[in-house]
């Protein structure tokens, strides 16, 4: 007896096994330094929480939510849309699902058939690729290299389309890199997409609250895009509200339509009061989130400034989300008291031995030559975890 071929052909969440792996180490009484979830270390805001009391304390809130979740919190996101990315959605084009994890899992499910090819943008979030196989789709990878802050051209995903294209995927900004698209670069990619028919695009934007050049542009604004986006989005990262588990797609009505249908028949709607939650969190005080990205480019500048110091690591600066994901691949070849490194997978295992400082191997990203690491901790963890990495490092020969 074995699992399905589906379930066999994808691996376990990296971040969440090194995070299991550190809590071990925690458990043994050694004192870790956690870099390897995108876990804000903010809480959710207080405005947030009193909208989630007082729905439960008004008693009406406890029945089955329309599948696609409250036609109040579908409104409020298509305003939000339309006023702050010029993006004409309506409520019939939002699904409001069990986190942006669950959101990207109907739309490929709703889209994609075995044989199809989806264009996955590498760097890429772990589930990407994961979830492409498991609707039994193949994921074609292509790579941005440091040289390009880790952003794939428009050139390259022209070269990589074939017959069997039928979606492309990326976030902006960037997990695990923190990049972020430009106006002008999302505009050929754009053109791209435009020039090939039936081709779609997922375009992961729930770190668009933690962007810091200025402008988050929505692929989904430039002409012709709105039908041929899915965009992704949820209230995780810039609210603070990872374990509420809201996320939401805005798509054109057949495949929000589509999504509605998958995830009536795996989970149907999101919690209800998380739902109240998130609709204060769209059309509250936004104060809040400002304060939590002015922290995290503040812990921005001090973690680049001390990988600067740190001899072989490559790093640019990231402009957005709140990772690092520095090239170690100096490192490779050198060992420690018979210890060897010969990958990032290897590096990442030293590191949490060595140093006590959990980080993810950027083979699970689609780059070997790359650890991340998360700077959604207190200045005073990430001081010491870059003491502590650094020190360990000059140990291998």
């Amino acid at each position: 007896m074995k699992l399905s071929d589906r379930i066999e052909a994808i691996q376990e969440s990296a971040t969440l096994a090194m995070a299991a792996k550190a809590r071990e180490f925690k458990q043994k009484g050694i004192d870790v330094i956690g870099l390897s979830l995108g876990e804000p270390d903010f809480k959710t805001p207080q405005h947030i929480c009193e909208a989630a009391k007082k729905a439960i304390d008004e008693g009406k809130w406890f029945a089955y939510p329309p599948v696609p979740g409250y036609q109040d919190l579908r409104e409020a996101l298509a305003a939000k849309y339309q006023k702050e990315n010029n993006v004409p959605y309506k409520a019939e084009n939002i699904v409001v699902s069990n986190g942006a994890k669950q959101s990207i899992a109907n739309a490929m499910l709703a889209l994609l058939n075995p044989g199809d090819e989806c264009i996955v943008f590498s760097p890429y979030w772990v589930s990407y690729d994961a979830l492409v196989r498991l609707t039994e789709a193949t994921p074609v990878i292509i790579k941005g290299g440091i040289e390009n802050d880790f952003k794939v051209t428009a050139a390259q995903l022209e070269k990589a389309i074939s017959p069997k294209t039928k979606m492309i995927i990326f976030s902006s900004p960037c997990n695990p890199t923190g990049s972020v698209f430009s106006r002008a670069e999302l505009k050929a990619i754009a053109d791209v997409v435009l020039k090939h028919k039936d081709l779609l695009i997922i375009a992961d934007e729930i770190y668009e609250h933690i962007n810091y050049t200025g402008e988050q542009v929505s692929i989904a604004s430039f002409p012709g895009m709105f039908d041929r986006t899915i965009t992704v989005n949820g209230f995780a990262k810039g609210f603070a509200m990872t374990g509420w588990r809201v996320g939401y797609i805005a798509a054109p009505k057949w495949i929000a339509d589509g999504c509605n249908k998958v995830q009536g028949q795996i989970t149907s709607a999101n919690c209800s009061i998380a739902q109240r939650a998130a609709l204060a969190a769209v059309t509250g005080d936004i104060e809040p989130t400002n304060k939590m990205v002015a922290e995290y480019r503040q812990r921005r500048e001090i973690v680049y400034n001390l990988l600067k110091e740190i001899p072989g690591i490559k790093t640019n600066l990231p402009e957005g989300a709140f990772y690092f994901f520095p090239d170690v691949s100096a490192y490779y070849g050198k060992s420690n008291n018979g210890v060897a490194i010969k990958n990032a997978d290897d590096l990442c295992l030293f590191l949490l031995e060595k140093a006590h400082v959990a980080t993810v191997s950027g083979g699970a990203f689609g780059d070997e030559n790359c650890i991340r690491l998360s700077y959604a901790a207190s200045e005073k963890d990430l001081k010491e975890a870059m003491k502590r990495m650094k020190a360990a490092l000059a140990e291998l020969k």
